[in-house]
């Protein structure tokens, strides 16, 4: 690959120079049409036989269906757009920039998808590398507007500058990086497969450790628990109940003039808790709560608190321990607190409720349709094989400690890589489709 013999001032700031035999223009202008789906939700038909369509259902080029819902022939025809092979989709909200061509499907779109009408003067392909090129993802990045949300508007879209190299040279670019990309995402995925087989195996050694212990010599005994089977002849099965006591909170997230000034630990300081461990944390949110609030709803060392509501059965009953006493810190009425009154190794309750044979307990338990809600009886009826003595909960703590904390920095190494491959495979797209670099026949 080589520069260019001349370039010329773009006369767009953001584009700078481009090779002196390219164009500029506006989508608008390059474009027979740019236009996005329905502002709405359509009425779903299971056995309709078109597909409605969102901006995540566009993934590297490909409309994955396996997650779009169905609708009826006539509720298509109530928002069908006009969309041809020289269709690119866009996601302009939400995440912004997820892309793939149109070929025929049988689908309808959201509002949260573009679609943009290429003339048949242009090379689709070339266009879509385009819209992946850095400088657009930079231009957008500025332009997108929304707090929670992200947006890009459709004006946006069509003032949106395109370089326009002749259209031989279109296609020359695309089946260039077409090869390119191609090498850098086959990589990719084999380093996406590594990380779900060390994932995986995380899991595995996890649910095997904590139901069958360490000692692979040791007899075992039934369980009484059809999804635990066997376990150590010396573990006992014990109830939730017996272990301590479960407890709602009456706390939430307001300020009352009258009341005192309180940390809160809310559902998302447990769900989304990777070492699943609560410590002291200045930026909890500050909130405020009675004088018997404070008394009855504090965290001490040694709790464990639940998230017991979610929007789906596969990622209800999450848990974290808190692993000191917490100054001023309470726990809101989205989660619950289970407090011991048997003792068991801090660390190993890390373990022993984050588990698949736990979760599995915790699938079947919950009730519900829009959310999916445990109760304090599903909780304390949940039956946990436990070893009966402090040391072997700590030694097998700390066998999983450091065997996750190696796996977890293998697949860490694994997503660096992956990471420096998206920004190599990112790099090359902008410095060809802005004509840094020239692609030779």
């Amino acid at each position: 690959m080589e520069n260019y013999n001349k370039y010329k001032d773009s006369g767009i700031e953001w584009i700078g120079e481009i090779p002196e035999n390219w164009n500029i223009l506006k989508a608008k202008l390059l474009s027979s049409k740019i236009g996005d789906g329905l502002h709405g939700t359509p009425a779903y038909d299971d056995k309709g036989d078109f597909k409605f369509i969102n901006g995540n259902n566009l993934n590297n080029g490909i409309i994955d269906l396996k997650s779009a819902r169905n609708i009826s022939k006539e509720e298509f025809f109530k928002i069908k757009k006009v969309l041809t092979n020289n269709t690119i989709f866009y996601s302009i909200n939400g995440t912004i920039g997820n892309i793939a061509f149109y070929n025929d499907e049988k689908i309808a779109l959201g509002k949260s998808v573009a679609y943009i009408n290429l003339k048949s003067s242009s090379n689709v392909y070339y266009y879509a590398y385009y819209l992946q090129s850095k400088i657009i993802y930079d231009f957008f990045n500025l332009e997108q507007t929304g707090t929670t949300i992200n947006n890009l508007s459709l004006n946006t879209l069509n003032n949106t500058f395109y370089l326009i190299p002749p259209l031989k040279e279109q296609t020359q670019i695309a089946n260039y990086l077409d090869a390119k990309t191609a090498g850098i995402d086959k990589k990719i995925s084999l380093l996406q497969q590594k990380i779900k087989h060390y994932k995986a195996y995380r899991k595995t050694l996890i649910n095997e450790t904590v139901t069958k212990g360490l000692d692979k010599t040791v007899k075992l005994k039934n369980s009484g628990i059809d999804w635990i089977g066997r376990m150590p002849e010396h573990w006992e099965v014990r109830r939730l109940k017996s272990l301590g006591n479960i407890s709602t909170s009456s706390v939430n997230k307001k300020i009352e003039e009258d009341e005192e000034i309180i940390l809160l630990v809310n559902y998302t300081d447990v769900y989304g808790n990777k070492n699943k461990e609560i410590r002291n944390n200045p930026n909890y949110m500050k909130v405020s709560a009675k004088p018997n609030q404070i008394i009855q709803k504090n965290l001490k060392k040694g709790d464990v608190v639940f998230t017991p509501s979610s929007e789906t059965v596969e990622d209800i009953g999450v848990s974290s321990v808190v692993m000191e006493d917490l100054k001023r810190t309470l726990y809101s009425y989205h989660i619950l607190r289970l407090r011991f009154n048997y003792k068991v190794f801090d660390n190993f309750k890390k373990y022993m409720f984050n588990n698949d044979y736990v979760q599995y307990y915790f699938s079947k338990s919950a009730k519900g349709t829009t959310r999916k809600i445990l109760g304090l009886n599903d909780f304390n009826n949940l039956e946990i094989v436990l070893p009966i003595t402090i040391q072997e909960q700590k030694q097998i703590a700390d066998y999983l400690d450091a065997k996750t904390a190696t796996i977890d920095l293998i697949t860490k190494n694994i997503e660096t890589q992956i990471g420096t491959l998206q920004e190599l495979r990112k790099t090359l797209i902008n410095e060809v489709v802005t004509g840094k670099m020239k692609v030779i026949d």
